[in-house]
């Protein structure tokens, strides 16, 4: 996994600087998402790295499904990327690409995103006030992921990067075991 965050990291910084402004970085990490979709298709999946199709087809392919219905800004810069992975043989890393672009543009507009997971679903107000109080707490604007997971019983974890707080009523009956244990 570390591997392929590492071999990424070029392209996806390649594509956030080629991206340029704010409205091509929606563009561009609209497309990678596309694109990093269209490479995991069971279907597509065969033709990558098929030595017996050429890569200028393969971009072709992968540029339809990507702007299907899209007029792109800048359809030759999304091509030679394309291209460029293509040639490298690394279209197989466009997921962990779109991942890494759209970590530097969320770092770049000061906005975190934060992971949710609770026991059960958030309400309206519960959502309002927790969006609010992490935005005071990280000094930026908080994008909520909320996940349910009934295995936490209640309460609720919060993770974004290295900031998790485990609120849920799993983890503190495994705190006082650990801490009873070892009393």
């Amino acid at each position: 996994m570390a591997e392929l965050a590492t071999t990424a990291r070029p392209y996806a910084r390649a594509a956030f600087a080629s991206a340029g402004d704010a409205k091509l970085r929606v563009e561009w990490g609209a497309f990678l998402g596309r694109a990093a979709a269209a490479v995991q298709d069971p279907q597509l999946q065969p033709l990558i790295g098929n030595p017996r199709v050429a890569n200028a087809a393969l971009v072709g392919l992968l540029m339809e499904v990507a702007t299907a219905g899209q007029a792109p800004a800048a359809p030759q810069a999304l091509r030679n990327f394309l291209q460029l992975l293509a040639d490298n043989r690394r279209l197989r890393l466009l997921p962990e690409i779109a991942a890494q672009f759209a970590a530097l543009r969320s770092q770049a507009e000061r906005i975190a995103d934060v992971e949710v997971i609770s026991a059960s679903p958030l309400s309206g107000d519960q959502t309002k006030s927790l969006q609010g109080a992490l935005e005071r707490r990280l000094g930026r604007a908080v994008r909520l992921h909320p996940q349910v997971d009934k295995s936490l019983v209640g309460g609720a974890i919060v993770r974004y990067g290295d900031f998790v707080v485990d609120g849920s009523l799993r983890g503190r009956i495994e705190r006082l075991g650990a801490a009873m244990s070892g009393a």
